[in-house]
């Protein structure tokens, strides 16, 4: 059985090792960084760090993010960012679950959709969301600073 709730400080190190896992995110920061960028999202209310744990292992974690916005008759949505769950448990139906948590998280919030973003070379991620009812409807655009 899986717990999801809001990240705590005593789990940055437990996430930071679930992101860096992905060879995407392979090469870490410090550990003060996360840290700092830990306690500047939690102090914006519209953040979400949510983790799921299990035999109290943090084995899952998301970010969400609420925006409001006038687009789509001034759609309330739910922005879900750095899906990840820990490599030895994939395919346990532990994404399923955050996502039906993500989902009454949402609804809660006022949400009248999920949007989320991933990287194209993820082809598994893309087959998983597709399972989960996402749509590849947009073309994304990022641009280093």
């Amino acid at each position: 059985m899986i717990a999801f709730r809001p990240a705590r400080p005593e789990d940055v190190p437990a996430i930071v090792a679930l992101l860096t896992e992905d060879s995407m995110d392979a090469a870490p920061g410090t550990m003060d960084g996360y840290r700092a960028a830990f306690a500047d999202l939690v102090a914006d209310p519209r953040n979400t760090l949510l983790v799921g744990e299990r035999h109290s292992r943090i084995v899952a974690t998301c970010q969400l993010t609420v925006i409001s916005g006038l687009s789509l008759r001034a759609a309330r949505r739910m922005q879900v960012e750095s899906v990840r769950v820990a490599a030895d448990l994939r395919g346990q139906g532990i994404g399923e679950a955050m996502f039906a948590e993500i989902e009454a998280r949402a609804r809660a919030a006022g949400c009248s959709l999920i949007q989320l973003t991933m990287n194209a070379a993820r082809k598994d991620a893309a087959r998983f969301y597709a399972r989960q009812g996402f749509t590849a409807s947009h073309v994304g655009f990022k641009r280093d600073l």
